[in-house]
């Protein structure tokens, strides 16, 4: 990594549980490709003050993750098409200050759908309401998914989630499904339920599939079970590789090679 110097182009990410997932992948693959470039993780105390640093200090990209996907909304200028569509953010590219809102997440986690082939026709049961719920909702209506029963304690939330795509709305599920999908806090390190599941064992045994988007660790409690009762698995580690890909193209214009991104997912998993 080059020493730091006052031409060096700065981008963050904003959570309220910082990990040094994003900053070891986007350092990496700065430092493999030679750019002058750093990036950082921050908690930050006051959403519109740091969003505010961001334009006046010239900051050039900056991820968003849980809790400030949707309240940011208001403190940008522009909503691309990805996060216009749902209405959630977890990604700020600021050109000249006038700062862009995208959603990368969709993508990732329409992609993994994909790649591991779940059938559209499973039933799903997807726990949580907040921004990251809402890609990836989205990502199941459109890749065919029609048995979803969004399960959130908010009421308000949940029904208005589940309406927006057509989904059912639970407040409790305990039912089986094919297809358990966490994005709650629920497993995340650092959390008062960093040890709890998302879903009963009894849920996770009757499962095909169990994805958690929770990133840290990346063997979630919840994962954790699943491959311990032969389940396949997503884990929140690949949606993590794959919306930072897209951010890092977003900030920088450069497409990695498929050798320089490996190399920086291994870099930031041993992390």
């Amino acid at each position: 990594m080059p020493i730091l110097n006052k031409d060096m182009t700065l981008c963050i990410s904003l959570s309220a549980r910082p990990s040094n997932n994003g900053t070891r992948f986007h350092n990496h693959l700065y430092d493999q490709l030679g750019l002058n470039w750093i990036y950082k993780a921050f908690a930050p105390t006051d959403l519109a003050l740091a969003i505010a640093g961001v334009r006046g200090l010239g900051i050039r990209g900056c991820a968003i993750s849980m809790p400030y996907k949707e309240e940011v909304i208001a403190l940008v200028d522009e909503m691309a098409p990805s996060a216009a569509a749902i209405d959630s953010v977890n990604t700020i590219v600021n050109d000249g200050g006038v700062l862009t809102a995208h959603n990368t997440d969709y993508a990732a986690v329409a992609a993994l759908l994909a790649d591991k082939g779940v059938d559209p026709a499973s039933t799903v049961a997807l726990r949580g309401a907040g921004g990251m719920a809402k890609a990836t909702a989205a990502a199941l209506r459109d890749a065919g998914f029609t048995r979803v029963t969004v399960v959130a304690r908010n009421e308000d939330a949940g029904r208005a989630l589940a309406g927006l795509y057509g989904f059912g709305w639970a407040a409790q599920h305990d039912d089986a499904a094919d297809l358990l999908i966490n994005v709650t806090p629920i497993g995340m390190a650092g959390g008062d339920e960093e040890t709890q599941l998302s879903f009963t064992e009894e849920q996770i045994e009757a499962a095909d599939t169990v994805f958690d988007v929770v990133a840290v660790p990346a063997e979630t409690p919840l994962i954790q079970t699943a491959r311990l009762l032969g389940k396949k698995v997503i884990t929140g580690a690949e949606v993590m590789t794959l919306q930072a890909l897209e951010q890092f193209v977003l900030y920088t214009g450069i497409t990695p090679t498929a050798e320089q991104v490996a190399a920086a997912e291994e870099f930031m998993r041993a992390g």
